[in-house]
């Protein structure tokens, strides 16, 4: 099989890259699965019980950058194979855990940093250099891997948790993602003539943004830490929302579903959009629909309505983080992609955290999500007036903008 660029191996190297990001991707889910067993079994209360979750945010974030920059120097095959043995590991020694402490750093550097960090934002990094006409669709979908993992890993691990216990349920991960991951990592061995090159020729309907590197990577990280705290807000707090208006924590957790199977919708027609329009135009278009869902939540509160608004809203966001990678790749040098690309991934992250935090914060203070629902749409217009002025700064490949791809790099 051609190992070359839009060729059949770049399908099938994609398909191994989304098997690999949702095997990777379990432990930021199953966290959170265990958590009521892992809070009985060491005798804490629920918020020291977070503690894990909170390290494995902040390790998957910081992770992300650090594998990234590591295969721009010596290819994806090392941070996966890391990645990999980091998951097997982190997992054999958290089903072995006899303090919280032990089980959050173990969660937190093994599983977080080492382990889902080498499988999302490096992997999108790495499929867009083998990738031109299509490059939008093959990152959206490598960046659905994470979603894929959010659908299938939390049964299972509750299953295993009911049936036999939660060090078990470890135990079985760790043996999953190494049998799983190592297999498809071979599949990667081929490094493209892209990132070999060091740049790539533009694809067919980018704009580049004529702006200094640093400039442009600054606001570019901005950008996607207000674009996730605005995210943040109904994912994190729609089940205690619906709780606080008498729905009950069930249908909460049902329109926190519809987000996450929407969001994969969301991210693949994002790909599309991105193919034809380039990445910066497609991140316009996500945060102001983003933005409209959130203003939605404001409007309407009733139980069919906020089924409704749920489904938009993940239909909207899932798009923005995909979008990023894009634009790194219409924009920076190819062996510059998995460090640039991590490096915003991680403010994502933190967005992430920082609102959810921030809502809680509000709600304390005034005793209503209104507020911070328009906290959300506050700084949702943040991240769309700096893609606005991105936007209006870019010119069609080929323009003459003042600098070429190597001068911008």
């Amino acid at each position: 099989m051609r190992r070359e660029i839009d060729s059949p191996y770049a399908w099938v190297r994609l398909a191994a890259s989304v098997g690999l990001a949702a095997l990777g991707g379990g432990g930021m889910w199953s966290v959170v699965v265990v958590l009521p067993a892992v809070q009985a079994d060491f005798g804490v209360d629920r918020a020291a019980a977070t503690l894990p979750y909170t390290l494995t945010t902040i390790g998957f974030g910081v992770g992300g950058m650090i594998m990234g920059r590591l295969a721009d120097k010596v290819g994806i095959i090392i941070p996966l194979v890391i990645g990999a043995l980091a998951l097997g590991l982190g997992n054999l020694l958290a089903s072995q855990a006899t303090t919280l402490w032990q089980f959050g750093i173990v969660y937190g550097v093994l599983i977080g940093l080492l382990g889902a960090g080498s499988t999302f934002a490096p992997l999108m990094a790495d499929i867009s250099h083998w990738f031109e006409q299509r490059r939008g669709i093959a990152v959206a979908l490598c960046a659905s891997g994470n979603y894929v993992a959010g659908a299938c890993w939390p049964p299972f691990i509750e299953f295993m948790v009911r049936a036999h216990g939660w060090r078990t349920a470890h135990l079985a991960a760790a043996a999953i993602c190494v049998c799983g991951m190592l297999p498809l990592v071979l599949v990667l061995r081929a490094r493209s003539l892209q990132r070999r090159a060091g740049t790539a020729p533009p694809p067919m309907a980018n704009r580049r943004v004529d702006l200094g590197p640093r400039a442009l990577q600054l606001l570019l990280a901005v950008a996607g830490l207000a674009c996730c705290v605005a995210m943040s807000m109904p994912q994190v707090h729609i089940v205690a929302y619906c709780g606080d208006l008498g729905y009950g924590a069930q249908a909460g957790a049902f329109m926190l579903s519809l987000m996450t199977g929407f969001g994969i919708i969301s991210r693949i027609g994002s790909g599309f959009l991105a193919d034809r329009l380039g990445g910066l135009a497609t991140l316009v278009i996500g945060s102001a629909a983003q933005g409209t869902a959130l203003a939605l939540y404001l409007m309407f509160s009733s139980l069919p309505s906020l089924y409704v608004v749920s489904a938009l809203f993940g239909l909207f966001q899932g798009g923005l983080v995909p979008s990023y990678a894009i634009i790194i790749r219409e924009n920076f040098p190819a062996n510059q992609a998995g460090g640039r690309v991590g490096l915003v991934m991680m403010m994502t992250l933190l967005g992430m955290a920082l609102g959810g935090w921030m809502s809680g914060v509000i709600f304390d203070a005034t005793g209503s999500y209104r507020a911070a629902f328009a906290n959300g749409v506050a700084w949702n217009i943040g991240n769309l007036v700096i893609a606005l002025f991105l936007l209006s700064r870019a010119r069609r490949v080929g323009a003459p903008v003042g600098r070429t791809e190597g001068q911008a790099a």
